[in-house]
């Protein structure tokens, strides 16, 4: 029996983590418990190799079903210069939802060109700048937005390529927090104002309306809300072509495809959402009579969630008799907030001691002043001593953009890792940085 096989969560690590002689976990060829006295904790490693693993497969699964997909690399999961210019040497498109992660982008120098503009309250300032840096696609989502950029592209000067990101009233059945595609959301346009939209877009001399968007939420294991969304949309577009002459050359269909986060949940592979995405356009198109339009998908927590690994350093261990054991350690929702948020699970190894039989059920608490600072509750470990280094997995999306300095904590430093080699993303932040910003008379 491999040892793959008697350490189940394992698999949930990035794909060349093993478990060497020692009982260390190991990653894109690094110790794991090096790696945190080297860079001290919480220290968060992202594996190069699964990263562009992800891409690859999102690319190949999608175009060999139907050759005219672009790929966009949903920003607002993890975004930082290293990673921007990975994306780019893996051919990816980008989805951005702020001029700071356009402006993360254009210091980068990512092909702006390549990256869709998204979000339901951009300003005059940010449509300004993503026109003014030539961002590729600007995806409308109400008519305020529309009537902005009508007004900013007026002159003639510059014109703006848009698509109108639709709410379809479809349920994915996921998290509340993580829908964004039914009746009742902030995002996209309401069904009674899609043909306002085309129309005014289509009467605006700045505007070039190539397509349409929608996008169902995060986390879905079902393929068939991608499928309701699709008829639903390619009817509205069938109905506009037949009433205004407007061909849907562009069909985005967003993300958020399903991440296996626990040994006993797993989503459906990147096939089978390729597989029910494209052959309803294909059947939908043909059963209308339109063109085949340009498919663009938006995978950002299925490209990078597994590649990343966040280290902590056990401290405090509090027991409760016959209640529970708090294991405390150096980091919590300062830098994973995701559990405290909306129930989020995630799976840990004890870095040092992975090959160790799983001998206590623990709870793993932060060390932040909110009962709520929890990070995983009850997970089976190995016995715990202080100054053990848990490695969790599954925590390259959404834990370090969301993090914060709450209680003056300091966010952690970032290293990608490959072939033994880790290399620092993002410097560890220090005392001076809080305070940096601050006005004292």
């Amino acid at each position: 029996m491999t040892l793959q096989k008697t350490i189940p969560r394992l698999s949930l690590f990035p794909l060349d983590s093993i478990i060497d002689p020692r009982g260390h976990l190991v990653i894109g060829g690094c110790d794991t418990a090096e790696l945190a006295e080297k860079f001290g904790t919480p220290l968060y490693l992202f594996d190069e190799a699964t990263i562009r693993d992800r891409c690859r497969e999102f690319k190949e699964e999608f175009r060999r079903r139907y050759p005219e997909t672009t790929v966009l690399y949903a920003s607002k999961a993890f975004v930082c210069s290293e990673l921007v210019k990975l994306l780019a040497e893996e051919g990816m498109g980008l989805d951005v939802v702020s001029g700071g992660e356009m402006s993360i982008a254009r210091s980068a120098g990512f092909p702006l060109g390549k990256a869709y503009f998204h979000g339901n309250n951009k300003s005059i300032d940010e449509l300004k700048l993503a026109l003014d840096w030539g961002v590729g696609r600007i995806v409308v989502d109400n008519l305020h937005e529309l009537e902005m950029l009508r007004e900013l592209t007026a002159s003639g000067s510059r014109k703006a390529d848009i698509l109108l990101r639709l709410s379809p009233g479809i349920d994915p059945h996921t998290h509340r927090y993580n829908t964004t595609g039914i009746v009742d959301s902030k995002f996209g346009l309401t069904r009674a104002t899609w043909e306002d939209a085309v129309t005014r877009a289509r009467a605006a001399p700045g505007l070039n309306l190539l397509g349409l968007h929608f996008h169902l939420g995060s986390l879905i294991f079902e393929v068939e809300p991608y499928r309701e969304a699709i008829g639903i949309v390619l009817d509205f577009a069938a109905e506009m072509k037949a009433k205004h002459h407007f061909t849907l050359t562009e069909l985005n269909v967003g993300g958020g495809y399903g991440v296996q986060y626990t040994v006993d949940e797993a989503p459906p592979p990147v096939s089978s959402f390729a597989e029910v995405i494209t052959t309803t356009i294909s059947a939908g198109c043909r059963e209308r009579e339109m063109p085949l339009p340009k498919l663009v998908i938006e995978p950002g927590r299925a490209i990078i969630a597994r590649s990343g690994v966040s280290l902590y350093r056990v401290g405090v261990i509090k027991d409760i008799p016959e209640i529970r054991r708090y294991v405390s350690v150096d980091g919590g929702m300062g830098d994973n907030i995701r559990q405290a948020l909306y129930g989020a699970r995630h799976e840990a190894l004890v870095a040092n001691k992975a090959s160790q039989p799983d001998e206590q059920v623990v709870t793993i608490a932060g060390k932040f002043c909110e009962s709520g600072d929890i990070l995983i509750r009850d997970i089976s470990l190995p016995p715990l001593s202080p100054g053990d280094i848990l490695a969790v997995a599954e925590s390259g999306a959404y834990c370090v953009p969301m993090s914060s300095n709450y209680n003056a904590f300091l966010r952690p430093a970032l290293v990608m890792v490959k072939e033994g080699n880790a290399r620092l993303i993002r410097s560890r932040e220090t005392f001076a940085d809080l305070t940096r910003h601050d006005l004292t008379s």
